[in-house]
């Protein structure tokens, strides 16, 4: 049934979908033709013009505790309370990492929600996850937690296969728990599970109005969290549903009355759009985006909490007043003392994410590191550009390494022509003449230059490395034995 109503956001008159009643159907709607299993899932289109719909206000939720957690092995109360710490100096009071999503279930998550609470923070906000059942919504009322993720699968896979029972029945079990949560003064964070596979207009629509009705009753907000489970969404213009992301969040604004402040987007990268997919979402509607740090989670992982913050920034034009250099520490953190190997390449966490490798771009990082990188690094992430020294790095990089390296500046840095940089050049040629193969480490090249540049060395006792050394016109690197040798320079 459809009904037209004028709409206060664009002032003129729109076509609403009002059944509230979930179409209960005798079989699970699997959608076949889009998601045949034993070939590549199809992108269907129906080219209907969604409009554009940004929040003033958006933000960024974490849930590294939770869903990340799972896919490694699980947090002491100690890590878990120095990376809420992390989380609380990255977002630096601005609100933009709005809340942080923990699991309940045994003495070790309740002792660090413990602690954690402790910390008095007013950012990240505290939040839960539960199961749809009573004896879970026992562990938030005893923890005094203000909000709870519930979970309220949506597709018929799950439905059906998972749960085993009808739309309707899946329905008044979904509304119970709402409701409970209500009545106990605690917000509900409805996560629909499974969303891109939903039959929208068939139960998830029907769902989400009849528990906008049950916030109107206890004046309470019930949030809405659209769960793509498979990373399945897809935000091209004019794709249909169930793949849209501009559809599904249309579909709640506009249908459905919930408003943007009470709406999350949960993607995962199963088909590498984890971010685009939040980015549309936050386009579309959507205020909350749910991440994990570097992106950890079962199989290709959530969104990346540090993407978004870039995503924000962008869209925004300023990132407030959060500190990006903690990111960083994040990153050493998370390599030194739990063992996460995180890629090298990864944006603005990877060791090589702003390292130069090609000579050409050393050459125009020498002149001006702007040239090739993306944005101040060293400032904003505390990550200086670096130049890698390989066999194809010639002059320039070598010499655009040695002023990454040591940050030397304006005139104090080298120049290409310095004769001391060709001596480095053939002492780099020749470990290639000798069969290497692997890019020259920066502590390699660090006690050479300091061995060529006295004006870089803080050291005359200066560790002799192993390698065969250059023998040049313009200088010999002696190969000793005895590492704490005074080391002479020419």
């Amino acid at each position: 049934m459809n009904n037209i109503q004028l709409n206060e956001k664009t002032n003129v008159m729109h076509s609403y979908k009002c059944d509230n009643e979930v179409e209960n159907v005798a079989e699970a709607n699997l959608y076949r033709d889009i998601f045949p299993y034993t070939e590549i899932p199809k992108v269907v289109f129906d080219n209907k013009n969604i409009p554009m719909n940004m929040p003033k206000d958006v933000w960024i939720t974490d849930t590294t505790f939770r869903d990340g957690q799972q896919s490694m092995s699980p947090f002491t109360v100690e890590q878990i309370l120095t990376i809420f710490d992390y989380l609380h100096k990255l977002d630096n009071g601005s609100g933009i990492i709005r809340q942080s999503e923990f699991f309940l279930y045994t003495e070790k998550d309740r002792e660090a929600v413990e602690k954690c609470i402790e910390r008095g923070y007013e950012f990240p906000q505290i939040t839960a996850w539960i199961r749809a059942n009573k004896e879970d919504f026992k562990l938030v009322k005893n923890m005094n937690i203000k909000e709870t993720g519930i979970l309220m699968s949506c597709s018929d896979y799950h439905i059906f296969k998972k749960l085993n029972l009808t739309r309707q029945q899946a329905m008044e079990k979904y509304l119970e728990i709402a409701e409970e949560a209500l009545a106990n003064g605690i917000i509900p964070r409805c996560h629909l599970e499974d969303i891109t596979r939903a039959d929208y207009f068939g139960f998830v629509v029907p769902l989400v109005r009849r528990l906008m009705e049950l916030s109107a009753k206890a004046n309470m907000p019930v949030k809405i969290r659209a769960c793509d489970t498979l990373g399945l969404g897809v935000c091209h213009d004019g794709a249909a549903l169930p793949r849209s992301v501009k559809q599904i969040m249309h579909g709640f604004t506009h249908y459905c009355n919930v408003p943007s402040e009470w709406i999350e987007w949960h993607g995962h990268n199963d088909f590498y759009s984890v971010v685009p997919n939040s980015t549309t979402a936050w386009l579309y509607g959507c205020a909350g985006i749910s991440s994990t740090l570097l992106g950890i989670g079962e199989r290709t992982g959530n969104c990346p909490l540090e993407a978004m913050i870039v995503e924000y920034g962008q869209l925004k034009g300023s990132i407030k007043n959060m500190d990006l250099t903690v990111l960083t520490d994040i990153a050493t953190l998370f390599e030194k003392d739990l063992g996460y190997q995180i890629p090298h390449k990864t944006p603005f966490v990877g060791s090589d994410f702003n390292v130069t490798k090609a000579g050409i771009h050393a050459d125009g990082i020498l002149k001006d590191e702007e040239i090739y990188n993306i944005f101040d690094t060293g400032k904003i992430l505390n990550r200086p550009v670096v130049v890698a020294v390989n066999e194809y790095s010639g002059l320039a990089g070598i010499a655009a390494w040695i002023n990454t390296f040591f940050r030397l500046t304006d005139d104090k840095k080298i120049n290409k022509r310095d004769p001391r940089v060709i001596t480095v050049k053939e002492w780099v040629d020749e470990q290639y003449a000798d069969g290497r193969t692997s890019v020259i480490g920066n502590d390699e090249l660090e006690k050479i230059v300091k061995l060529t540049f006295e004006e870089l060395s803080d050291d005359k006792k200066v560790e002799v490395i192993d390698y065969k050394v250059c023998k040049s016109k313009r200088g010999t690197f002696r190969s000793v034995q005895d590492k704490n040798l005074e080391t002479s320079k020419r």
